[in-house]
C-alpha cells in the first residue's frame, strides 16, 4: 500500500475521487465566510493539492493562487479549475516556506490538511520549519490578514480527537496564538464499495475494515479550523 506521500507524487485521480466526496455538510465554505469576508480578496491555498478549496473560493474572490509541491496534484488542480471555466486562478509548484510571491500581496492565505506535513516529515527540525512558514506568510500577507488552516481531529470519529502524529503541531498552533474551532466535514461516498475502496486506499485498511463493518456510506469526520490575524 502506498504512503500518503507516495499518493501526493502519483495518484491525483484518484485523492481527487476521495476528497471530492469530503465535507457533505457545506461546512468548510461557511466557517471561512465567518472568520472573513471573502469578496475582492487575494487568497493564497497553499498545499491545494487537487484545488479543493480553490475551487470553492474561485467563485467568490478576486483571485486565488494555488501552491503545492506535487505537481501530480497540480495537473489534476488545473484541469478541475479549467473544466470549471474559472479564469481569475494562477497554479504553481511551490514550498510552503518559499512562495514565488511578492512582498504583502495577499489578502488570505489558507490551507487544507497540508501545514502539518511540516511537522510530521520533519521530526528533528519540526518547530524550526514551522516558524519558518510562519514568518513566510507574514512576509507574502497584508496586515491584518488572516491564515486559516483545516486541519483532521479524527476520521471515522463522531467526536473530535487529537491526532497523536499531529500532537506536536496542535501544540504549537496553540502556542503561536491560534484561535480554533471544530466543525463537521463528513464524507458522502455513493456506496459501501466505494466508500471501502477510498477509505482503504488513503487511509489504510483499519479505517477500510471499520467502514465495511459499520455499513458507512457517510464516513465521519471531524475537522479543526485554526485561526491567526497577522
Amino acid at each position: 500500500m502506498p504512503t500518503q506521500e507516495e499518493i501526493y507524487k502519483t495518484e491525483g485521480d484518484k485523492y481527487e475521487a476521495l476528497i471530492a466526496r469530503e465535507d457533505t455538510q457545506g461546512n468548510i465554505l461557511q466557517s471561512l465566510r465567518a472568520i472573513v469576508p471573502l469578496a475582492d480578496k487575494v487568497v493564497y491555498d497553499l498545499g491545494a493539492g487537487t484545488g479543493r478549496l480553490t475551487r470553492l473560493l474561485a467563485p467568490h474572490v478576486r483571485q486565488v493562487r494555488a501552491f503545492d509541491i506535487s505537481e501530480e496534484m497540480l495537473r489534476v488542480c488545473r484541469e478541475k479549475l479549467t473544466a470549471a471555466k474559472l479564469s481569475n486562478w494562477q497554479v504553481d509548484v511551490a514550498d510552503h516556506r518559499q512562495l514565488p510571491a511578492t512582498n504583502h500581496s495577499a489578502d488570505l492565505v489558507v490551507s487544507g490538511w497540508s501545514v502539518s506535513y511540516l511537522a510530521v516529515w520533519n521530526p528533528n527540525s519540526w518547530r524550526a520549519e514551522l516558524e519558518k512558514w510562519l514568518g513566510e506568510m507574514k512576509r507574502v500577507l497584508r496586515p491584518n490578514s488572516f491564515i486559516v488552516l483545516f486541519e483532521s481531529l479524527g476520521t471515522g470519529n463522531e467526536a473530535p480527537i487529537q491526532l497523536d502524529h499531529l500532537k506536536d503541531f496542535y501544540i504549537w498552533l496553540d502556542e503561536s496564538g491560534f484561535q480554533n474551532e471544530i466543525i463537521r466535514t463528513d464524507y458522502q461516498f455513493a456506496s459501501l464499495a466505494e466508500a471501502e475502496e477510498l477509505s482503504r486506499f488513503f487511509f489504510g485498511d483499519e479505517l477500510g475494515e471499520r467502514v465495511v463493518k459499520n455499513g458507512w456510506t457517510t464516513l465521519p469526520e471531524c475537522t479543526g479550523v485554526w485561526r491567526l490575524k497577522l
